[in-house]
């Protein structure tokens, strides 16, 4: 179960890094609202996923998840550059992340 929680506390990151560009500056109430929401419940999951997960572990694959996730929305939404070399190191961090996932046990 660690693994589902982590998995949805690393999409709630996502959620919450991508909110703070709508909050210009937390200016806009419903998305501050809806970014803080978002940070409450990926801390909460890291939380529960941190019951059963190495801590390390856990760690690196949220912030991992997130910063993949943010730097696809990024490109798809803001319209960011999607470089080669860019794309290349997110594919790295995307490695990490499974690496870890293979080395820890269930």
């Amino acid at each position: 179960m660690g693994w589902i929680y982590l998995l949805a506390a690393g999409i709630a990151e996502i959620g919450w890094a991508v909110g703070l560009k709508y909050t210009e500056g937390f200016t806009r109430a419903l998305p501050t609202a809806l970014t803080v929401l978002s940070m409450v419940v990926s801390l909460w999951l890291l939380g529960l996923a941190l019951r059963d997960l190495p801590l390390g572990t856990a760690y690196a694959i949220w912030t991992g998840i997130g910063t993949v996730g943010t730097v696809v929305l990024g490109i798809m939404l803001f319209g960011e550059a999607a470089t080669a070399l860019r794309l290349a190191c997110v594919g790295l961090i995307l490695a990490g992340i499974v690496g870890l996932k293979l080395a820890t046990p269930a």
